[in-house]
């Protein structure tokens, strides 16, 4: 303050004419103090007198100070009610920002509204969620911790413990913090407090051998000399901390290493800071008493050399408290000088009036106080926000210790509150030296996060920090780490092993290319294949006993249908589109009903021949093939309408199936209404019955060549497959659902094939001896066979 006062008085160009002078009174910290101070300088004597100044023609500008918050607040209330401009240089309490309860207060160091968000990005930005928090307990501390918790809190984190620095207990409550410091897993502590009140606790740490946590400074203490020494340097190596910006003071450190106490004989602080610097004492010339410095015997001289206190003008650290003040007082001396240049015209004090030069009011020069704005001397704008505080801007430094073991205040950052979002906060992690020797960053979490493809899941009556991690559900990833929620894959795609990514499902269907569907297609042709070429050999052998005896026209009409019945197969195979999706089913069912009609019509005309041959019977006009064609016409066309209902109402259609197998997508067909599938299935399932019941009536009629024998065998095996299909299709799924019904077609199929053409082509091809009429009339070896038939079968 005594540099700025120096340099304001020597410039001509800022309040010329007139000569700053100023009193100092030193609080102490103690808030009573600095109430009985700001008495003392509003009555201008020691002797208060409320409402009046006693001390005449030296006009009160305003008061500086005070340093903590706790005494800036009783102060403020006291000015506040004159409105004499008061600026504080060190107090951050954001109550202070209170314009109604505050209104003559203003600060050029930023409240802790801009400090306490600052910390918890730092907190964040270092992944540090779980910290410890020590806290004056003075406004400063109580408020500031406030702030910060609301800030560390909403941005994820969680306070491991809080305790109070309890400022009127010697030890500052030393052992119950160190008890709490050494019980907890918080690695990170936030210490909301000014350096005199955590130096006995510094000291009990000592003593403790408390090491290895990181401190987070507030700028309380972030730069404190008393802290940042060689003694300390074991427990306090790796600190960050907050403190505000500076600009360099041209001048400054000059002016330091003159000043001399013979230059200021009536500055008593002077006297006292040469004492702790020189490590000596002054004796009074007039008493010879020493002074208060009674730790040496040593005799201050005045010659002593204090140029390694001022070893560069760069040191900005040194520097950033009495910057604050150097800007204070620039400030008042350019609202006075505003002022003073008061031009009547357009002025907002009074209209048409202006404050008298030397006889101001102090809310008049409070006026001009509150709406400054100047340049220093490093082209740095200084003004003060509608709050009464500069723009808000801190470095963040960090505490490292030098070869030589002794500790130093480093700035490895910036925060600056007025910034561009994403701009604000910037540090520099690799220029950190942290507590231990490895340059990793120190961890401090409640638990461990959780890795992607894990969520957290809080414990019970457990902060949200401490949580447990567990698997995503099904369906679900988590592709970042400490997911609280895990995201759901779309439908069609599903999460891959690690569940931190969605992959598409795999696509099922029985394709053509797959070895399950190469084999079934295969076998399906080469099966279509033996109907055929059995009906090549009928044809061939057409004339002959054995194929005229069994109706040749059904047998061909048998035959074609087998054929159909082995091709509809592939229909089942490949992509399931939806036109095959609409008339496979019907396909089957109906190309089925033609072959079971077929064979029913068969059965039917040798139970009728067989009759017709008794005397008096009625049935020879049912003898002809037109009986046949009626039931054939009749069997199929029930089994058409069934279709052509279910195909019309409720028709089958394609759908991918993502249910059935988690991570595949089943592109099936959707039958469209059951009970018309099963009703399908169930007719053909009757027709096959009635076959077979009058098979089975029919297979014992003396007959040269009774075909209800193998008729009989044919529908046994036909029902047998299609009874076992049933369970057999409900207990699969997807393509294999689709084999199933493949495989009881074809089997199905060639049970018809083995066990009603099978013989036949065994007599045509290899006894052709038995392929004859007087076989069938039952002549053998020159003899009638007794008790045989002797008719044919009409075609």
């Amino acid at each position: 303050m005594m540099f700025a006062v120096e340099e304001i008085n020597v410039n001509p160009n800022l309040l010329p004419n007139i000569t700053l002078g100023f009193q100092i009174y030193d609080s102490c910290r103690i808030m009573q103090r600095s109430l009985e101070g700001t008495l003392w300088i509003l009555a201008g004597q020691k002797v208060p007198v409320p409402n009046f100044r006693c001390q005449r023609n030296l006009p009160l500008m305003g008061i500086i100070g005070d340093a903590g918050s706790s005494c800036s607040v009783v102060m403020a209330r006291l000015l506040g009610i004159y409105r004499f401009p008061q600026i504080s240089y060190v107090s951050t309490s954001p109550l202070l920002s209170n314009r109604n309860q505050f209104p003559s207060f203003l600060r050029t160091i930023p409240s802790d509204n801009v400090q306490s968000p600052g910390l918890a990005q730092l907190l964040i930005h270092f992944g540090w969620t779980w910290v410890g928090l020590l806290i004056e307990d003075n406004d400063y501390g109580q408020l500031g911790a406030t702030l910060l918790k609301q800030e560390f809190e909403k941005a994820g984190g969680c306070i491991a413990f809080s305790e109070n620095i309890i400022l009127s207990r010697a030890d500052r409550n030393a052992l119950h913090i160190i008890r709490v410091i050494q019980n907890s897993t918080a690695n990170v502590i936030v210490v909301f407090c000014s350096d005199a009140g955590l130096n006995p606790l510094m000291e009990e740490m000592i003593k403790h051998n408390v090491t290895g946590r990181v401190w987070i400074a507030t700028d309380g203490w972030s730069i404190s000399t008393i802290l940042a020494v060689e003694r300390y340097s074991k427990i306090l190596t790796g600190t960050i901390g907050f403190t505000t910006h500076s600009e360099k003071m041209p001048g400054f450190v000059h002016f330091l290493k003159s000043a001399h106490p013979s230059k200021y004989r009536d500055d008593i602080f002077l006297q006292r800071f040469w004492e702790e610097a020189a490590g000596c004492r002054w004796v009074d010339p007039k008493t010879q008493v020493q002074s208060l410095q009674e730790n040496t015997s040593k005799v201050c001289s005045g010659d002593e050399n204090l140029e390694s206190l001022y070893s560069s003008d760069n040191d900005e650290t040194r520097f950033r408290g009495p910057y604050n003040v150097y800007v204070a007082v620039y400030a008042s001396a350019w609202a006075l000088h505003n002022l003073k240049a008061c031009k009547t015209r357009g002025e907002p004090l009074l209209i048409g009036t202006c404050a008298e030069k030397l006889a101001f009011k102090p809310w008049q020069l409070l006026h001009y106080v509150k709406n400054v704005r100047f340049k220093n001397k490093a082209g740095v704008e200084l003004f003060f926000s509608p709050n009464g505080e500069v723009p808000p801007q801190y470095d963040i430094v960090n505490w490292q210790r030098s070869p030589d073991g002794a500790l130093m205040i480093a700035r490895v950052g910036s925060y600056d509150s007025s910034a561009p979002q994403g701009q604000k906060f910037t540090i520099s992690s690799s220029d950190i030296g942290w507590p231990s020797a490895s340059h990793l960053i120190p961890v401090s979490v409640c638990s461990q996060s959780c890795l992607p493809g894990y969520r957290k899941a809080a414990k019970d009556g457990e902060p949200i920090c401490c949580f447990i991690c567990i698997p995503c559900p099904q369906g679900e990833i988590s592709n970042q780490t400490d997911y609280t929620e895990c995201i759901q894959c779309q439908w069609d795609h599903w999460p891959n092993d690690h569940k931190n990514k969605c992959v598409l499902k795999t696509i099922e269907f029985l394709a053509y290319d797959e070895p399950l569907g190469s084999c079934l297609t295969a076998t399906c042709v080469f099966c279509s294949l033996i109907p055929i070429a059995i009906t090549e050999l009928f044809i061939l052998h057409r004339n002959t006993p054995i194929v005229k005896a069994n109706n040749r026209t059904l047998s061909y009409l048998l035959l074609i249908s087998l054929t159909l019945c082995f091709l509809c197969s592939l229909a089942f195979i490949g992509y399931p589109t939806p036109e095959k999706c609409l008339l496979r089913q019907a396909a089957f069912g109906v190309i089925f009903a033609l072959c079971v009609s077929c064979i029913l019509a068969k059965t039917i005309i040798v139970i009728i021949a067989f009759n017709a041959t008794k005397p008096n019977s009625n049935l020879n006009r049912w003898v002809g093939p037109k009986c046949s064609y009626v039931v054939i016409t009749v069997c199929t066309f029930i089994q058409i309408l069934l279709c052509v209902s279910w195909l019309l109402h409720s028709p089958p259609f394609s759908e991918n199936n993502i249910n059935t197998h988690p991570g595949t997508i089943i592109v099936e067909c959707n039958e469209g209404s059951p009970v018309a599938f099963w009703c399908m299935l169930g007719y053909l399932g009757l027709l096959a019955t009635n076959s077979f019941i009058v098979a089975f009536l029919a297979r014992k009629l003396p007959d040269s060549f009774n075909e209800a024998q193998f008729i009989t065998f044919s529908m046994l095996a036909f029902l047998s497959v299609w009874l076992s299909f049933i369970p057999a299709y409900l207990s699969t799924k997807g393509k294999y659902m689709v084999a199933m019904e493949i495989f009881a077609i074809l089997t199905s199929s060639s049970a018809l094939v083995v066990c009603i053409f099978l013989p036949k082509c065994y007599i045509i091809l290899l006894r052709p001896q038995m392929n004859t009429k007087e076989y069938l009339m039952g002549k053998k070896t020159g003899h009638v066979k007794k008790d045989s038939s002797t008719h044919m079968f009409p075609e």
